[in-house]
């Protein structure tokens, strides 16, 4: 107890009780005002990453869907080529031409996802990032 509340006549403690009380209904209002920012602002980041995911995942497969799409149309034009074959050798021919065309366009096509993965993950995490940066005020 502080020394001056024994110095004070008993008819002054219930107005320390109500001084403490306000005091201590103010600390708590600034707290939950502080911690409703805080809420606020970490919905604000969680939703700019989640919109950031949902429009990679857009972009992704709309790539992946134009690699399908080429892949499809090279398969058939190789078919096609392929029932015009006069002799094994021809068929042989056309058929490592058809193989190493596709290796390396299926090589490159991986390379191209995989750097749409990483752009993906680093624009999703940039929200974060940057909500994590402390702002000087």
């Amino acid at each position: 107890m502080e020394p001056n509340l024994k110095t004070k006549p008993k008819t002054d403690a219930p107005e320390q009780l109500r001084e403490i009380a306000e005091k201590g209904a103010a600390q708590s209002k600034e707290v939950f005002e502080k911690m409703s920012v805080a809420s606020g602002q970490a919905a604000n980041v969680m939703q700019h990453c989640y919109s950031a995911a949902v429009k990679g995942m857009q972009d992704y497969n709309n790539k992946l869907l134009e690699f399908t799409h080429a892949n499809t149309r090279a398969a058939f034009d190789f078919a096609q080529k392929v029932s015009g074959v006069k002799s094994p050798s021809e068929f042989v021919e056309l058929s490592t031409q058809h193989a190493q065309h596709q290796l390396a366009t299926l090589t490159e096509q991986t390379k191209q996802l995989a750097a749409l993965a990483q752009q993906v993950t680093l624009a999703t995490a940039e929200p974060l990032k940057t909500s994590l940066v402390p702002t000087s005020t």
